[in-house]
C-alpha cells in the first residue's frame, strides 16, 4: 500500500475538516463549537497519519473511533437542538466512521504483507 493513496483517509480529513470549519457558519454552543473542533482536529491528524503510514491497523481503529465520537457528541454535548451544528456532526461523524471501517481489512491485509514477506 502506498503512501498518500487512500481515498478512505481523504475523506475522514475532509469529514473533520468539514466539522472543525462549519463551527464559523452553524448556530453553535460552546459545547458544540469545542467538540467539533477537538473531533474535527483530531479526524485531520488522524487522516494526515494514515495517509502517511499506511496499513497501520490501529491509527484506522483510532480514526474510526473519532467519527463515531463526532456522531455522538450532539449527545454528549447537549447540542441536538442547535440543528445546523448536530447535522453537520451526525453526517460528517457517520461518513468518517465509515468509509474508516471500510478500511479495516486493507490496513490488515497490508501490514501482514509487510511484517511476513512472501518467500
Amino acid at each position: 500500500m502506498k503512501k498518500w493513496t487512500r481515498w478512505e483517509d481523504y475523506v475522514a480529513l475532509i469529514c473533520g475538516l468539514y466539522a472543525a470549519l462549519a463551527t464559523t457558519w452553524t448556530a453553535q454552543t460552546a459545547s458544540s463549537t469545542s467538540l467539533m473542533l477537538i473531533f474535527g482536529i483530531l479526524l485531520i491528524v488522524s487522516g494526515v497519519l494514515n495517509l502517511s503510514m499506511p496499513g497501520t491497523p490501529w491509527l484506522e481503529y483510532v480514526q474510526c473511533a473519532l467519527g463515531v465520537l463526532l456522531f455522538v457528541s450532539p449527545w454528549i454535548g447537549m447540542y441536538t437542538s442547535h440543528t445546523g451544528a448536530s447535522w453537520t456532526s451526525w453526517i460528517a461523524g457517520i461518513i468518517a466512521a465509515a468509509v474508516t471501517a471500510a478500511a479495516f481489512k486493507p490496513a490488515t491485509e497490508a501490514r501482514h504483507h509487510r511484517v511476513m514477506p512472501s518467500h
